[in-house]
């Protein structure tokens, strides 16, 4: 009698053949070349996933790096802090900065720090990875809005105000009493804005959305999320959130994650189901692609199963775990579990009657015009 889990690894193992077989007739839906012109940006991931195993600290393997230069990906948003209202988390950051400069410092033929706009242009020109330095919390400040400018002359250009969890700043989306900005998250956001950072307001409960895209003067992201009209979970964001964010300018990107169904693994359709939701709400400048996840594609197999239903275990532990996580449900689009897939994803939406110019938006081009304005400015 098959376990759950091995059931599950069967089946994800058949669509895995699948795609493979799909990418290897050559019927692609967009165009090769014009996929290697496009720039395509992942508004949350980065590089790695080839082994579970590996401690994030470690220097990225061959293969990851491999990946990343078949990937097409132009640049990607990289988490370097750790999240939630623990100890040490000032210092854990300054060590994942460290530990990413290490790898820009390693191999500056495959990465490229952005600091600008333009900078995303130079990695397309210079065939590398633009790894874009960004906060998934405000955690690390620990109440002190004066170290966002040490963190802007480190590197980073993106930052959250919350994770999941309430903290100084604000409610995340699994605070019940969904309490908003405090006083410091007002000045935390006039404070980003003169820094020229972008406002993220991913993991955020829908009142701090709101009063963020009130209060941000210049515009803003939720760089991962769902449409929460077609699956209520509190990790996905409701249409009037997103619509308040495109009219100010803001993008969404869509994640690949379990968020993009009521339960089980997700799919292709599912993903795609939120992509065409979120046009129709916020229009075809308005929104992009967040994986949250790894440029690489994990192996699917029991060792990965382990991983997963440990990772969490461990998320559960410290209570940042949201509802349509599981431990047998892994985070990832099966059908695009590859470095190429945002060529496939391409493909599929060709396949599904989106022009190529329409196409091209959704992979990278309005990310890159939102940081050019921002950080710009």
């Amino acid at each position: 009698m098959l376990t759950r889990r091995e059931a599950i690894l069967i089946a994800l193992a058949g669509y895995a053949t699948a795609c493979s077989a799909r990418a290897a007739s050559g019927t692609d839906g967009f165009d090769n070349a014009r996929y290697a012109r496009a720039t395509v940006i992942d508004s949350l991931g980065g590089p790695g996933g080839v082994d579970p195993d590996l401690p994030d600290d470690a220097p990225l393997p061959a293969q990851a790096l491999a990946d990343v230069r078949a990937s097409g990906v132009t640049a990607v948003n990289v988490t370097v802090n750790d999240v939630g209202n623990g100890p040490g988390i000032f210092d854990k950051t300054i060590a994942a900065i460290a530990s990413m400069e290490h790898e820009l410092a390693a191999h500056p033929d495959v990465f490229l720090k952005v600091l600008r706009g333009k900078d995303i242009g130079l990695a397309k020109s210079t065939n590398r990875m633009g790894l874009i330095f960004g906060f998934q919390d405000s955690s690390m400040l620990e109440g002190d809005l004066s170290r966002l400018s040490l963190f802007y002359n480190l590197g980073v250009r993106i930052t959250q105000p919350t994770y999941n969890r309430r903290n100084l700043v604000g409610d995340g989306c699994l605070e019940a009493a969904d309490g908003g900005l405090s006083r410091l998250g007002h000045e935390f956001v006039a404070e980003v804005n003169r820094l020229h950072l972008l406002l993220d307001l991913s993991h955020a409960g829908p009142r701090t959305i709101a009063e963020g895209i009130a209060a941000s003067t210049s515009p803003m992201a939720i760089t991962h999320t769902g449409c929460r009209a077609l699956v209520d979970v509190p990790r996905n964001t409701s249409d009037s959130s997103l619509k308040a964010l495109a009219d100010r300018g803001g993008v969404a990107g869509i994640y690949f994650m379990p968020f993009l169904r009521a339960s089980g693994q997700p799919h292709a359709e599912d993903l795609i189901r939120h992509l065409e939701h979120a046009v129709n709400v916020c229009g075809e400048d308005h929104v992009g692609l967040g994986t949250d996840g790894s440029i690489s594609g994990p192996k699917l197999d029991k060792r990965y199963a382990e991983f997963q239903k440990k990772f969490f275990e461990d998320r559960q532990k410290a209570g940042i775990a949201a509802p349509g996580e599981a431990a047998d449900v892994f985070n990832i689009v099966p059908e695009y579990n590859d470095p190429r897939r945002f060529k496939t994803l391409a493909d599929d939406l060709s396949h599904r009657g989106w022009t190529d110019g329409h196409i091209e938006k959704i992979l990278g081009r309005n990310f890159a015009r939102l940081f050019s304005e921002v950080w710009s400015a």
